[in-house]
């Protein structure tokens, strides 16, 4: 499918989603529509292991929504809370390669990431900063930047609509890596490469663990955990392991 807001690319199994809608890479109705079927894309075919998403030009990896087009709004949020939670809960890993300034719906994007990667450069600044606007954050931001930061610097950041640098953003475990502008994809490839050489099926079971702990309590997440127990103790990628061990040699994972 082609898009004009948006930018897919796929390579030894790795999937990565470049936001591309000038200036900042904000979410119109179009642009939220293509991410959506972009995501579910990278749902769906097996082929892609890890899912990395950025924002096109060295400026911004995504600014929020677009006030140009708040006639749409009512179409707008509910697209974008229901892609970021579907995110949140991907049975894949998924990267944020923060390229730029990350504000509003951007940071709550990249929130939903499994992991972050940001360039340490002066003007690359991420917050919450809608309660400049008389507004607050919509898209999952109040859950999710206190479930990863805490409460206390959760609100400071966002009731005084604190923007912070890569890291400021690393001391407080907002972010897992700091880069450069110039080997931001470099490093987030590499990292994307060694997530995809992982067991795929065993790593799906982690993640649905983790995210039905989180959101359906912890009964539930060793419910799945008990069933990802079981369902990957019968796959050639634990006979491949198990072999490999033995071996004294690196295990090959084809995710059967």
């Amino acid at each position: 499918m082609g898009y004009e807001n948006i930018d897919i690319e796929k390579k030894d199994h790795i999937g990565i989603i470049t936001i591309n809608h000038p200036p900042v890479n904000t979410w119109n109705l179009a642009t939220i529509e293509e991410f959506e079927d972009a995501v579910t894309d990278m749902e769906n075919d097996k082929s892609v292991r890890v899912v990395i998403i950025t924002g096109a030009g060295e400026k911004c990896f995504s600014a929020g929504f677009d006030i140009s087009d708040a006639g749409n709004t009512a179409k707008i949020a509910p697209i974008g809370r229901r892609t970021w939670r579907k995110l949140d809960r991907f049975a894949k890993p998924v990267i944020a390669a923060i390229n730029g300034f990350a504000l509003g719906g951007g940071l709550e994007l990249a929130l939903s990431c499994h992991f972050r990667i940001m360039v340490d450069a002066p003007k690359a600044k991420i917050g919450l900063t809608e309660l400049n606007l008389g507004i607050i954050p919509g898209w999952g931001g109040t859950q999710r930047l206190t479930m990863v930061v805490g409460k206390a610097k959760a609100l400071d950041m966002m009731l005084f609509s604190k923007k912070i640098g890569a890291l400021e953003a690393l001391d407080m475990g907002l972010i897992n890596l700091v880069s450069t502008p110039e080997k931001l994809m470099d490093d987030t490839l590499e990292f994307a490469q060694k997530l995809a050489q992982r067991p795929p099926v065993a790593v799906s079971y982690v993640l649905k663990a983790i995210s039905a702990g989180i959101y359906e309590g912890v009964d539930k997440g060793l419910e799945i955990e008990v069933k990802g127990t079981e369902a990957v103790g019968s796959t050639k990628d634990a006979v491949e392991g198990f072999t490999a061990f033995l071996e004294k040699r690196e295990p090959v994972f084809t995710g059967e």
